[in-house]
């Protein structure tokens, strides 16, 4: 059986032997960008590999085109094929707990044309509450080769966002940093014109696991109004956490929405770029 959303604990306990899974551990804290391999060496998933989201999953930084911009596809292939990942393996992607830096490897894989990747529910904390098995140092998976190319259409850029017409941005920040009360990531705060707010932590129940898929669905329509997820254009701070609203709306199957890779931190290290502040979200807590 082929995963491609999410996949929950026992279901991956069930799997850990087999080969053609591959887990990849993606804890990673942004204000302490080496905790989440320390964390990984302590004790992880057995079997799971490391990606870090500065390291592994994000390109070369230019102080305009954002704080996690996606790296250029051939590197990025090959990195996969270091982690032993190819087109014939089922991708299992963990985090800390809510998914967050998870589903950025779940959405950069299927802008690569790998659909067959799946996020942890419920991360690694879910995986100790329930005391499964883990594993401690640092493990690897022989080396594939990995071939893919990018979905143009996964991804829209600053233009595409300036041009929006008929469309919807989806901001997945927090709403006081949405609104431009409390920016402490990025030097400009607020948003950009015309978005609403959808903070990501509302795709989530109490336990840090996504809400079913029609709660979602009915939460996300609400959010959209009468704009189809074909015309959604996703962003966050720096295009991370804006992954997980397009899992979310994938897992609800509302399909084709994009990513606006740069988000915030790009559109807002040019003074020339409009931005508003204060409340346009539709709040669905």
């Amino acid at each position: 059986m082929t995963f491609h959303t999410l996949i929950d604990t026992a279901t991956l306990a069930a799997r850990l032997k087999d080969s053609s899974v591959a887990v990849v551990d993606c804890r990673f804290k942004l204000d302490d960008p080496s905790w989440g391999e320390r964390e990984y060496g302590e004790r992880h998933i057995p079997g799971a590999v490391y990606a870090n989201l500065d390291r592994d999953l994000s390109g070369a930084k230019t102080g305009r085109n954002g704080r996690h911009p996606l790296p250029d596809p051939a590197w990025f292939a090959q990195t996969l094929g270091r982690l032993g990942i190819d087109r014939s393996v089922q991708v299992v992607a963990y985090d800390q707990d809510v998914g967050m830096f998870a589903a950025r490897l779940w959405w950069m894989l299927r802008w690569l044309g790998h659909d067959a990747v799946a996020v942890l529910d419920g991360g690694f904390a879910k995986w100790l509450v329930e005391k499964r098995p883990t594993s401690s140092g640092h493990e690897s998976r022989p080396s594939r080769v990995f071939s893919g190319s990018p979905r143009a259409a996964m991804t829209a850029d600053a233009n595409a966002v300036a041009g929006l017409t008929g469309g919807r941005l989806l901001d997945a920040r927090a709403p006081e940093r949405f609104r431009g009360e409390n920016e402490t990531i990025d030097k400009k705060a607020g948003h950009i014109p015309g978005a609403i707010n959808h903070f990501f932590k509302w795709n989530l129940g109490d336990a840090n696991t996504f809400l079913p898929a029609d709660a979602l669905r009915a939460r996300l329509e609400n959010a959209l109004g009468e704009t189809t997820a074909d015309r959604v254009v996703c962003y966050c701070g720096s295009g991370v956490t804006a992954c997980h609203n397009l899992l979310a709306l994938e897992h609800a199957g509302l399909k084709g929405a994009k990513l606006y890779p740069g988000s915030w931190s790009e559109w807002s290290s040019d003074p020339a770029r409009p931005t508003e502040s204060g409340e346009t979200s539709r709040d669905q807590r």
